[in-house]
């Protein structure tokens, strides 16, 4: 327990350093701490723990979904509803398509392994979009798709990787395609109502104290509490804990005529508290990326087949974002071309898309690949997206240079 204390407390203290740094190099956040976490691999110096599924999945996403799900305002939401549903929906589906038919073309790999694989990449990943948009100050609209979007596809992507995982592993008990996606319905919906009950008992709670202690407790039973009972009764936690947040941010629109809800006092704490629990949130899991990412042995694999599939990332990114936009040009949803652009190179892959690869079981086939691969596609994603993403904001017009 020490040990795991003073780790904890020397990793928060590197992250303090490198957020100092980085913003003096106008340098992205998570990208130092990647490049920090891989130096860290090769000193001398213990981490003291290490990147699991259990950890990331656990300990790491609920508040970072949370954090983000409470300061998304309902009403823009509402507003743009439509668009977020079809690209975290049908855009997850084309990606994985486009990724596992790539793969089984070009690098000869089974059709199950490429299909495990293109699911657990296809979704954009919220921790590493978020922190990214933040580090900018990028607001408005355009954040409010990014960010809605990497929300829900999540949610799509664990639900789907579920099923693509037990088809690779038992083809013959797989269900077909009518109970598979029933199955996806049932799972994402129950998380949704889960989450949707959580986060009103949450308020109701809330609404009989001013305590803003309490209201600051109650809100992180309703982040982790979702979750856990969401994944309990198999249904999709990460969509259970986004629903609760919705609701818990946007607490106000619920209160007619009764108090319900948290005070000012207690929203202005409550996203203070989330705040920091996202910075501590972020700095682990990526300075222990970098950690794992520097002892992969990427060479065994080959350079060759990690670029081509991030290639494959990349055009299938590209096959959701400017298609799926298309039928919006005319209508009040149109997503201008320079918002695809920054939804496309935005598109970062993060800390989900390693939770699932290390839940591999570790008999399937191919288990060894899809790990490398997945860190593969997610170093470049946030060290060389992230590093460029800030240029071409500046060079869109969506920051100031």
């Amino acid at each position: 327990m020490d040990t795991i204390l003073a780790a904890s407390v020397g990793l928060l203290i590197v992250a303090i350093l490198v957020a100092l740094a980085a913003r003096r190099l106008s340098l992205p956040y998570t990208v130092g701490l990647v490049a920090t976490g891989m130096a860290l691999a090769f000193s001398p110096l213990d981490v003291g723990f290490g990147l699991t599924h259990d950890f990331i999945y656990l300990v790491i996403l609920p508040p970072l979904l949370f954090e983000a799900a409470i300061a998304i305002h309902w009403r823009e939401l509402r507003r743009d509803m439509l668009p977020v549903l079809v690209l975290s929906t049908l855009g997850v589906a084309i990606s994985a398509a486009v990724v596992a038919s790539g793969m089984v073309w070009l690098l000869a790999w089974p059709p199950a392994a490429a299909l495990v694989f293109g699911v657990l990449i296809a979704a954009t990943d919220p921790v590493a979009v978020i922190a990214m948009f933040k580090d900018l100050g990028l607001k408005g609209r355009l954040r409010l798709l990014v960010e809605s979007e990497s929300l829900f596809n999540d949610g799509v992507a664990a639900v789907l990787f579920a099923l693509a995982l037990a088809w690779a592993m038992m083809p013959a008990a797989a269900p077909g395609v009518v109970p598979a996606i029933l199955s996806l319905l049932v799972s994402a919906g129950g998380g949704v109502i889960v989450g949707a009950g959580v986060g009103m008992a949450a308020i109701l709670v809330a609404g009989h104290t001013a305590d803003h202690l309490v209201g600051a407790a109650v809100t992180t039973v309703a982040a982790y509490g979702s979750f856990l009972l969401a994944e309990h009764w198999h249904f999709s936690g990460v969509l259970a804990t986004v629903s609760a947040g919705l609701l818990v941010g946007n607490a106000e629109l619920l209160g007619v005529r009764a108090r319900m809800g948290f005070s000012a006092q207690e929203r202005e704490f409550i996203h203070g508290l989330w705040e920091f629990a996202a910075f501590i949130a972020n700095s682990f899991v990526f300075l222990l990326i970098g950690v794992t990412v520097a002892g992969i042995p990427f060479t065994e694999f080959g350079l060759g087949p990690i670029l081509v599939v991030i290639g494959l990332v990349l055009a299938a990114r590209a096959l959701t974002v400017y298609p799926l936009s298309l039928p919006f040009r005319s209508t009040r949803w149109a997503i201008s071309l320079r918002d695809q652009h920054v939804l496309w190179w935005g598109g970062l892959r993060g800390a989900l898309a390693l939770a699932l690869a290390l839940s591999l079981p570790a008999d399937m086939p191919f288990a060894d690949s899809i790990r490398v691969m997945a860190f593969g596609v997610v170093v470049f994603s946030v060290v060389f997206q992230g590093v460029t993403m800030p240029l071409l904001l500046r060079k869109l017009g969506h920051v100031a240079s």
